[in-house]
């Protein structure tokens, strides 16, 4: 006998043809997936006044087993819990092949223009694009955090008060280190780990957390680098966040800082020589740098 009925959808309203009783719910709901473009594990259909969610989850059962009847109208509409339970599968999949991905951990320059801390992070969290607009939305991120927070991240913390360190952070001058990483750390819930080249260790930010997964940048006294997987297969894409237990993933992370240890690819910020770039005063190290910047308000420098 067969069996004809209408759909509804957000597509439109759509007639379903060659469905008889014997057809299975496999194939009903390839039909729905074809006319309404809906992932076919996330459908959900309801019937009758008041609408009945009916159970399609016996895949292989007839429709005379449904409480169909032939110029019955269907409601189809998507499941946002299955489509969350489907992405949450995709994640896992994808995590999964992170894991055991095949590639070369590398080094990925990005400018340095006082934002490639917010730069380097933005890019491990965001599939290897590089986006120099990044660095405002998290300079704005980390003041929020902050000022929300003045028992936590008092004048002790910060090295100035609440309000100074926020309007400090907001400037595009103003360069990031600890303090923002580990708020940043929280706030996507990922551990994040720094290759020093000038120690040759990694100092890892949320480890405390028990996070299941990590990204990796590079820090040479005064830039950083986000470390990306380059693919062996060209086309591949390229992965930048990594398990916690992948000690393959870390291997390389240390073998890359001890090259650029070796190499002498750092700044020793303690010690290296700097010129105000407003009234031309030398200046040796960071510290140096700081007070300069404290007591003139110059906060322009260079390397020399």
């Amino acid at each position: 006998m067969s069996l004809n009925l209408r759909c509804k959808s957000k597509a439109g309203q759509h007639y379903l043809k060659d469905l008889n009783a014997t057809s299975t719910v496999s194939v009903l709901m390839d039909r729905l997936h074809e006319l309404t473009h809906i992932p076919r594990d996330c459908i959900k259909v309801k019937q009758g006044y008041p609408p009945k969610v009916i159970d399609l989850s016996k895949e292989s059962d007839e429709l005379s087993t449904l409480p169909f009847q032939s110029g019955d109208t269907l409601i189809v509409e998507e499941d946002v819990s299955l489509r969350k339970k489907r992405q949450q599968n995709v994640d896992n999949v994808l995590q999964d092949q992170i894991s055991t991905c095949s590639g070369m951990l590398m080094r990925k320059v990005v400018p340095a223009d006082n934002c490639c801390l917010f730069t380097s992070i933005d890019c491990v969290t965001n599939h290897g694009k590089v986006d120099l607009s990044s660095s405002t939305q998290m300079r704005e991120l980390i003041a929020g955090v902050v000022m929300s927070d003045p028992v936590t991240y008092d004048t002790a913390m910060l090295g100035k008060s609440n309000s100074d360190y926020c309007k400090w952070i907001m400037k595009a001058d103003s360069w990031g280190g600890a303090i923002e990483i580990s708020i940043l750390t929280k706030y996507y819930g990922i551990e994040i780990d720094v290759v020093d080249t000038q120690t040759g260790r990694i100092d890892k930010f949320g480890e405390d957390q028990d996070y299941k997964e990590r990204v990796l940048l590079i820090y040479d006294g005064i830039h950083y680098d986000p470390l990306v997987l380059e693919p062996l297969v060209p086309g591949d894409a390229i992965h930048t966040v990594f398990k916690t237990n992948d000690a393959n993933i870390l291997s390389q992370a240390i073998e890359i800082g001890n090259e650029a240890k070796q190499a002498r690819q750092f700044t020793d910020v303690g010690n290296f020589t700097l010129r105000c770039l407003i009234c031309q005063l030398s200046l040796r190290g960071e510290k140096e740098a700081q007070s300069h910047a404290k007591s003139t308000g110059h906060i322009n420098f260079g390397e020399y």
